[in-house]
């Protein structure tokens, strides 16, 4: 073998490697974006917890979308209205009022409800949802299994007579324990209402009552002594309408099942079903 027969290739791999180099080089060149200098700034005023509360896979994904204009300053439940009024001089604009958002259980059941049978395997909500649809005779109902209360980072959650409870001065509202658990039973709602209904059941009064001392029996009680027109029952449910509701506490009263929660009242909690 000639030593031209070696050194001919090898310059010629060499050749073409300079000439993709440089053309990879002008290409970054010509074809680079300029990103927004506010993006940068944003990010390092987000909390950098990457949770997704805001809807977004991380916090520069959001600063991203606030500076083009596809997200609001507030968007950010992590770091409330202090991190909104930064983002706002950021933006130039005015930052928008929003006060504390928190999670809440709507559930109340735990000891209260019927147990089907006694669950021992992993001790995970989702993974005693799938045996047999769970080991509680409501299909609505808390699991109390901890899936939520794990998830949290905040030490926000905890397990109270078999039912996942918010510890409001620790939730920053996030939304990891709203997608963890696989019944749908946690919302995002503001710090400043108090009063809630505390079941998610559609079943028939009839049905709830053998299974749950405690759930909604769609009486109706609750929306006839509502002054504002605030709660309604549907679909044997009541439900509040945040908007109208002035945290009067009427529902609560003339709930006779003690199931809407008024947070500034103490509520018993019921006899277990026997």
């Amino acid at each position: 073998m000639s030593i031209s027969s070696v050194l001919i290739p090898a310059a010629t791999l060499g050749a073409m490697g300079l000439f993709f180099g440089a053309l990879l080089a002008v290409s970054s060149k010509v074809f680079h974006v300029e990103q927004d200098p506010r993006i940068a700034q944003i990010t390092d005023v987000l909390p950098g917890a990457n949770c997704g509360g805001c809807g977004y896979a991380g916090c520069a994904n959001l600063a991203s979308a606030i500076v083009e204009g596809t997200a609001a300053v507030s968007t950010c439940p992590v770091g409330g209205p202090p991190v909104a009024e930064k983002i706002a001089a950021i933006m130039g604009v005015e930052a928008e009022d929003v006060g504390k958002m928190v999670a809440h259980v709507n559930c109340r059941g735990g000891h209260n409800a019927k147990r089907k049978y006694e669950y021992a395997g992993l001790q995970d909500c989702l993974a005693a949802s799938k045996v047999a649809g769970g080991p509680l005779e409501c299909t609505s109902g808390c699991l109390g299994f901890g899936s939520c209360v794990k998830v949290c980072k905040y030490g926000a959650l905890h397990l109270e007579n078999g039912v996942a409870v918010v510890d409001a001065s620790k939730c920053v509202a996030c939304g990891q324990c709203v997608a963890t658990c696989p019944r749908h039973l946690i919302s995002i709602v503001s710090d400043k209402q108090d009063v809630f209904v505390s079941c998610s059941s559609h079943l028939r009064g009839a049905e709830l009552r053998r299974i749950c001392n405690i759930g909604c029996i769609g009486c109706m009680l609750c929306q006839k002594a509502c002054p504002t027109g605030a709660i309604t029952v549907t679909d044997n449910l009541a439900s509040i309408d945040y908007a109208k509701c002035i945290n009067c506490g009427a529902c609560a009263r003339a709930c006779p099942r003690k199931l809407i929660v008024n947070a500034s009242e103490s509520a018993p909690m019921q006899k277990p079903v026997q």
